[in-house]
């Protein structure tokens, strides 16, 4: 059922098997992972069912340095389905080399395998509407499907591997009808846990308190609770439950909120390309389930660890948009509508270039000398994008030049001085706000830097093309738009030492017999990949474990034989 927690009478104790904080994907997916194992579950969701400007605000914070990581409030939706409510859909695995320590990646390695997680990819990827769970072109699109590009071949440079896109999956909206009709689930929205309260000792959850922004006030007491409210909010809220742990939970080793990765990202360098416009495939592909996929640029994981590199990807994009010489009507047409654009995708149609009355004429200009393929993206657009259930995924366009800038997504080192902890200011529950301290450093540069040269080495001595980018300039146009989007990982770790992680390969509390973390807050390292299709597989991961653990014991039967 799905009900206000508003509902719930003043002062009242409910009672569950598991409360789950959070709606989001990673709630969700364990809620439903839970169902019909004999468990009695409650979600609390902060938000309601759509938008709710009072809650959001529940999210505003601190950053150090705006420029390099957007307000608090970005990139996150504090409603039932999170930021699945945003997402633009990109579901990618990580890759079995992200799990190993390796010595070029500090802090580097998972308690667990990529073995350990594979078999709950396939349900993430089906409960994201992804297709199949495969992400090699041959195996997806088929071997007759032409290559990235038609005459470039090396074992260094891989460019077969796929991203997929969801529809994207409103999370909230497409699983509200299970979640509602689920007897054993238990959705409680507008209701916000404010404190995880631990029996006296510390080691095990006794009650979370729920507040309503109306003011009404309840506990629940489960036997076991899961955060799964994303990794600023995860930090916040075990930092923030301080009285018994007084250093926040799980927090004995000052590792909570510690060790915050984004993705390291920006449009590098020229690729150009020998050959005709039909020999690459820049675009989006169909599977023939019909979700829409993509190949990227990376490096063979042999050629990572022998070159000490961390794990990247990069796409092929078009020219920067705000430079109105590349003469495309649909780019300046988007820089021209830029502000009415959503903050999430926006942010990087403005790049600090200084705007002018001229600047805006010139972009005119393109829009109106470049009718025919404005025309024509437009309907494009409306069709494929604003009528269709599943969505054409961002802006593609004819390429006629073969010249492509690349769109860098690389993983960020593990840094200890990168962190999320409590601000001295509260928001209108009581609760500490988030101060975040994101920090990147030379190391991710370097990387994405040696990357490069072996891009365009390999394209180089395969004469398939050339890749030019200014060194100087590299870590400029990498940190131009600061910490990538809504990636928030790490601020809740997984491992098996307690002085450098705070949950272990069942994500639990290391500390604390009795809570769990959901979500990319116990990613150790990023990958290359955004953390939705992780988080979820993870997920569903917990909730096989929990189930397990908590599964009431089946009644053994005992025949009565007459003497």
């Amino acid at each position: 059922m799905i009900a206000s927690a508003d509902t719930v009478e003043t002062g009242a104790c409910l009672w569950a098997d598991v409360c789950i904080v959070g709606g989001g994907a990673a709630g969700i997916a364990l809620a439903l992972s839970l169902s019909g194992q004999g468990l009695k579950i409650v979600l609390l969701e902060s938000g309601q069912a759509t938008e709710h400007a009072p809650t959001q605000a529940l999210y505003a914070g601190e950053v150090a340095d705006e420029r390099l990581h957007s307000p608090p409030d970005k990139y996150r939706t504090r409603r039932m389905g999170g930021s699945t409510t945003i997402w633009g859909g990109r579901c990618v695995p990580f890759d079995p080399i992200d799990f190993e320590a390796r010595s070029h990646v500090p802090f580097s390695g998972w308690p667990i395998s990529y073995g350990d997680l594979a078999p709950f990819y396939p349900e993430a990827n089906a409960l994201s509407e992804a297709g199949r769970f495969s992400y090699d072109a041959d195996e997806a699109l088929g071997p007759a499907a032409a290559p990235l590009f038609r005459r470039f071949e090396s074992t260094t440079v891989r460019t077969n591997s796929l991203e997929r896109f969801s529809c994207p999956t409103d999370f909230g909206k497409r699983y509200e009808k299970r979640l509602r009709l689920a007897p054993d689930i238990k959705v409680l929205l507008g209701a916000n846990c404010t404190a995880i309260r631990l029996e006296p000792g510390g080691r095990a959850v006794d009650e979370l308190e729920v507040t309503t922004l109306s003011g009404r006030y309840f506990k629940v007491a489960p036997r076991a609770a899961v955060l799964a409210a994303g990794g600023l909010e995860t930090a916040r809220l075990l930092l923030a439950s301080d009285d018994v742990a007084h250093a926040g939970i799980g927090n004995e080793h000052d590792a909570v909120g510690r060790y915050y990765m984004c993705h390291i990202a920006g449009n590098v360098g020229t690729l150009t390309v020998r050959g005709t416009p039909d020999d690459v495939r820049h675009g989006y592909e169909l599977a023939p389930e019909g979700v829409y996929c993509r190949r990227r640029i990376s490096i063979a994981p042999e050629q990572q660890r022998r070159h000490g590199l961390a794990n990247t990807v990069a796409r092929l994009h078009f020219p920067r948009i705000t430079d109105p010489r590349h003469r495309n009507g649909v780019l300046s047409g988007l820089f021209l509508v830029r502000r009415l654009i959503s903050y999430e995708y926006g942010k990087r149609l403005n790049d600090g270039t200084a705007t002018s009355p001229g600047l805006y004429a010139r972009h005119l200009l393109n829009v109106m000398t470049d009718p025919v393929d404005t025309t024509a993206f437009l309907a494009h657009w409306v069709a494929r994008r604003t009528l269709a259930q599943r969505k054409y995924p961002s802006v593609i366009l004819r390429n006629r030049t073969n010249r492509f800038s690349l769109e860098m997504h690389a993983e960020q080192m593990p840094n200890p001085d990168s962190r999320v902890t409590l601000s001295e200011r509260c928001d209108a529950l009581g609760m500490p706000q988030v101060h975040v301290d994101w920090r990147y450093g030379r190391g991710d540069i370097e990387s994405v830097d040696r990357t490069l040269q072996l891009i365009a080495q390999e394209f180089e001595s395969t004469g398939a093309g050339t890749l030019e980018y200014d060194r100087e300039r590299l870590e400029e146009d990498l940190m131009r738009f600061g910490a990538y989007g809504g990636h928030h990982i790490g601020t809740a770790r997984m491992g098996s030492d307690v002085r450098t992680s705070v949950v272990n390969a069942d994500c639990q509390v290391h500390s604390v017999r009795n809570l769990f973390v959901a979500g990319s807050a116990v990613f150790p390292t990023s990958s290359q990949a955004n953390p939705t299709l992780t988080l979820i597989a993870l997920s569903l991961r917990l909730g096989k474990h929990l189930s397990r653990r908590l599964a009431p014991k089946p009644r053994v039967q005992t025949d009565l034989v007459a003497a």
